[in-house]
């Protein structure tokens, strides 16, 4: 599956958040929204991202945007990783990788020598309307507000 780009429009997709609750595209339509996607939860570069995103949450709502993490982590996992580091914002429990897959981050990826299949750590800045304005491919986890607000 190909990755979205810039002005494809989000597919429909219904999956859960870190506290069960039914999660579809349609809940997000009317608002800007930063869709970043991490591998796994509660691992170092992942809980650095999710940090910085928190630490500058508000700067991104000055903005007008509404922030939404995706894993495959199942929502016990995301709701552990939202409590440890009070995270203010919704993740997605995508186990069945419904949204994942549907933005086209799910594929090969090499980490010591091997190579598996896995997330690409991706960032896609979405309108009110539901297409991509932005996609950030070499995330900086421990600087991604700022690599985030010099896109806008």
């Amino acid at each position: 599956m190909e990755t979205l780009k810039v002005g494809d429009k989000v597919p429909d997709f219904s999956t859960v958040d870190q506290n069960g609750d039914a999660v579809k595209l349609a809940d997000w339509v009317g608002k800007k929204t930063i869709v970043f996607f991490y591998p796994r939860a509660n691992t170092p570069g992942c809980t650095a991202e999710a940090c910085n995103l928190r630490d500058h949450y508000q700067e991104l709502k000055d903005q007008g945007f509404q922030l939404i993490g995706v894993s495959a982590d199942n929502s016990k996992k995301q709701k552990n990783f939202a409590d440890k580091y009070e995270l203010p914002f919704t993740l997605l429990a995508d186990e069945d990788k419904v949204v994942i897959e549907a933005f086209g981050v799910w594929g090969p990826k090499k980490f010591q020598g091997k190579e598996y299949d896995g997330i690409h750590r991706t960032t896609f800045l979405v309108d009110e309307k539901g297409y991509i304005e932005k996609v950030i491919s070499k995330v900086k986890t421990k600087d991604h507000t700022a690599q985030i607000l010099s896109e806008l």
